[in-house]
């Protein structure tokens, strides 16, 4: 039996209360140990009262932890013994768990560069800049504790936080119950690498008691679904991470066919399963061709295990998976059908289940459930014209736009719920280049700036 301990400001703690981490067949691969609010009030109070490390020891600890969490034996497992058990408990094809790895440790040690990115132009990092000796804007962190709620459905969301650290924050994670093993990891490594153990902390806690870590902290980033979203009302405190619902919209002087490769991938990529992958696609003009050729290519991906080499969809609990494919036929009724007419989930006889890719096709621009976002390959095709304007493009964390319309990019661009434009076709949504934002630059709330003025 492998344990998932907590890891506190005073080292691991094997708690009483523990909670089975199963693989997709139902078999258990470890156990977790449960904290109780308690437990996180005194770490929180803990590393709220810890000083940070100077800023150049910081960025050489996280070079260090990236090293270590791509090539070493942590806590008694190796590289490629992590990434099975991150395939097994989550379902993702074990070459994008690897690739996921490879790119988490890449961007962990250039992580600095993506806050150097954020920092405002007319702003220092440091008060004893030169340049701030005549007065000056100085970033300032808005706290010091900072918490996060973080989702199991990809390794790669993990890649995130650990901006928090460069910029000086103590840092706690809650680890998603699905697939804890990444954070423990993260957290192992970022701990063997030089961060003390007040500085960053894995603080897993039954779902009712989660709000400890929220009301003991400064600042918190949130995982979840609308519900989760709505939840928090838009409290400044809180940054939430909901669905994606990306998409991509192809104007009618473009010709869909010369693109079909980038559609494929972006519906289709990383198992389908992350929030910039491609939730619904826009045509203008007649959509039914490129429903059926999109079809097509993703109805020759193999049903495969998650460990198989080869596989490239995303494989759930059989009971789990019938659930989803339930809420799909439900919500498709009276569309087009082009794939998955007659179910997703086909069952591997071992308790699991692949998700096979679907695709539906809509008749109106605004038909709501172009919005409806799973886990796996799942794509609303709609046709879109210029009186539809950008409404039905709206609430889209990607957009790739395939036109050579500028005024068009330009408006995209300035919609707030439109988080980021991939203009021309060349870039699926489910590309993250490094040192980009994500949902903005973290440090965008993290962060804030003061004037200085020094005699």
């Amino acid at each position: 039996m492998r344990y998932l301990d907590a890891l506190g400001t005073t080292g691991p703690y094997r708690a009483r209360k523990r909670t089975t981490v199963p693989d997709v067949s139902g078999e258990e691969l470890a156990e977790l140990s449960l904290v109780p609010p308690v437990f996180v009030h005194r770490t929180l109070s803990t590393m709220r009262a810890a000083e940070p490390l100077p800023p150049a020891e910081r960025i050489a600890a996280l070079r260090r932890a990236a090293d270590l969490f791509a090539t070493s034996e942590l806590d008694g497992q190796g590289p490629r013994d992590h990434e099975k058990a991150v395939c097994q408990a989550g379902g993702i094809p074990v070459s994008v768990v690897r690739a996921a790895t490879t790119a988490l440790a890449g961007r962990l040690s250039e992580v600095h560069h993506s806050v150097r990115n954020a920092l405002p132009r007319g702003a220092v990092d440091d008060w004893l800049d030169p340049c701030a000796e005549r007065g000056s804007g100085v970033w300032a962190r808005r706290g010091d504790v900072f918490t996060v709620h973080s989702a199991g459905n990809h390794p790669g969301t993990h890649s995130i936080w650990p901006e928090a650290l460069t910029l000086g924050y103590r840092v706690a994670i809650r680890p998603s119950r699905r697939e804890p093993f990444t954070p423990h990891r993260l957290v192992t490594a970022l701990r063997t690498a030089g961060f003390a153990e007040d500085q960053v902390a894995l603080l897993p806690t039954p779902q009712e008691e989660s709000e400890a870590l929220v009301r003991g902290s400064d600042l918190s980033l949130v995982y979840g679904g609308d519900e989760v979203v709505r939840g928090y009302g838009g409290a400044p405190h809180v940054r939430t991470q909901g669905p994606g619902r990306s998409k991509i919209l192809i104007t009618a002087e473009q010709d869909w066919r010369e693109h079909l490769d980038m559609i494929v991938e972006s519906v289709s990529g990383h198992g389908g399963t992350g929030c910039i992958n491609t939730t619904s696609i826009f045509v203008e003009g007649d959509p039914t061709e490129l429903a059926a050729a999109l079809a097509e290519r993703l109805g020759s991906l193999p049903s495969l295990p998650p460990t198989d080499e080869k596989a490239v969809l995303p494989v759930q609990p059989r009971t789990q998976a019938r659930a989803i494919e339930s809420h799909l036929t439900n919500t498709a009724a009276g569309a087009r059908s082009w794939l998955g007419t007659t179910g997703i989930a086909e069952e591997l006889g071992d308790g699991s289940a692949v998700l096979r890719p679907a695709v539906h096709q809509l008749d109106e621009p605004d038909d709501r459930r172009a919005g409806v976002e799973l886990p796996f390959p799942c794509a609303w095709v709609l046709p879109w014209d210029r009186t539809a304007g950008i409404t039905p493009l709206r609430d889209s964390l990607v957009l790739a736009a395939i036109t050579t319309d500028e005024r068009l990019v330009g408006r995209l661009l300035a919609e707030p719920s439109v988080g980021n434009v991939y203009v021309g076709g060349g870039h699926p949504t489910c590309l993250k280049e490094r040192g980009l934002p994500h949902d903005g630059y973290l440090a965008e709330f993290l962060m804030r700036s003061k004037t200085v003025i020094r005699s």
